[in-house]
């Protein structure tokens, strides 16, 4: 095993548009935490927006802050109480630490502990750095047949996973899934694995419709040329990943009676319901805030083969190179997820 160093370093976000590299020390685990190398991190929707912005809603950038909350690594040291994994044991990081002792989480709804320390969201430190702590029972082992990347892609797949729990596909679904980004992606797998037989992806990217044809879709619809509501297509189940107020109200308007609509995709803070539609269908609809006891199954579903995560990474970049990682979806069309490998000087 690697010798641990004394100093890491770590790229951290200043300002907005700007990302530095930095020497931090290499933090020591707690009683029941456990030192991980990180070996790779995936790039999300929301470092891109704290890059741009510095704030998503009430989360706010006050100070300077590592982004980065898709990461897998290595244990290479534990804490005094540490137990559940050996020195060497490759693990995917769950990177959100709930309390465990407030109302939500005693019943099982961590996700909506208010006191969640979370990777990458102000002010808590991520994971784009070369080394992180986290308490023992939130790593979790992973086999040989998942890559370092893919078990960084985890996290998303728990997205998936959440969401197609909370519309309840099971086998037979017709499921809509408005928006083939990385979520979109993982979320039609994860439906396809549930037993859905009809999965329907929208999007305005041909690319990206052609890579959800792959990965299970039975069709695809390519909405910048073709109106949503001409297709015969009746789901009960929509997943919604664009975040786009009028896709939104779109999609709601084709999911057929007792149907089921799930808002997964971050756009703006209020959209336009179609109230008469969701009224006489009688729908259910909900949001989803992350996810909760996914880990084993994405994990299942992943070694399995019937998610396939290492085909969504696009676009490898050093830790001296997030900055480029957060933008060139702006100039490159064909990106799905860009991947930082904090071990790597130049991916």
């Amino acid at each position: 095993m690697k010798k641990i160093p004394g100093t890491m370093k770590v790229s951290v976000l200043r300002g907005v548009g700007e990302v530095v590299l930095e020497e931090r020390p290499v933090p020591e685990p707690g009683p029941h935490e456990v030192l991980i190398r990180v070996a790779a991190v995936g790039t999300c929707g929301s470092d891109v927006h704290y890059y741009e912005h510095g704030r998503i809603g009430d989360f706010v950038v006050r100070e300077p802050l590592v982004l980065g909350h898709e990461p897998s690594g290595v244990v290479v040291a534990r804490g005094a109480e540490a137990r559940a994994h050996e020195i060497g044991q490759r693990v995917a990081i769950e990177p959100g630490v709930p309390c465990s002792t407030c109302e939500q989480c005693t019943i099982g709804q961590y996700n909506l502990c208010p006191d969640m320390r979370f990777f990458g969201t102000p002010p808590i430190d991520g994971a784009f750095a070369e080394y992180v702590v986290l308490r023992e029972d939130f790593a979790y082992a992973v086999p040989d047949e998942i890559s370092d990347e893919a078990a960084g892609l985890l996290e998303p797949l728990s997205v998936g996973v959440w969401s197609c729990r909370k519309a309840s596909v099971g086998p037979g679904a017709r499921v809509l899934i408005t928006g083939a980004g990385p979520i979109g992606l993982v979320v039609a797998q994860t439906a396809r694995a549930f037993g859905a037989t009809e999965i329907v992806v929208t999007d305005i990217n041909p690319e990206r419709l052609a890579l959800a044809g792959e990965l299970g879709a039975t069709a695809t619809i390519d909405v910048s040329k073709e109106d949503l509501a001409d297709s015969a297509f009746e789901p009960d189940v929509l997943l919604e990943c664009s975040g786009a107020p009028r896709a939104i109200g779109a999609a709601i308007r084709k999911v057929g009676r007792a149907g089921r609509v799930v808002l997964i995709g971050m756009g703006g803070d209020e959209i336009p319901l179609p109230l008469a539609h969701v009224q006489g269908f009688e729908l259910e609809v909900t949001g989803t805030f992350r996810y909760a006891n996914t880990w084993p199954t994405a994990i299942a579903l992943a070694a399995g083969g019937d998610v396939d995560l290492d085909r969504l990474v696009t676009h490898r970049f050093g830790l001296a190179e997030v900055g480029q990682a957060l933008t060139i979806a702006k100039t490159d069309p064909s990106v799905i997820k860009p991947v930082v490998l904090p071990q790597v000087a130049h991916a």
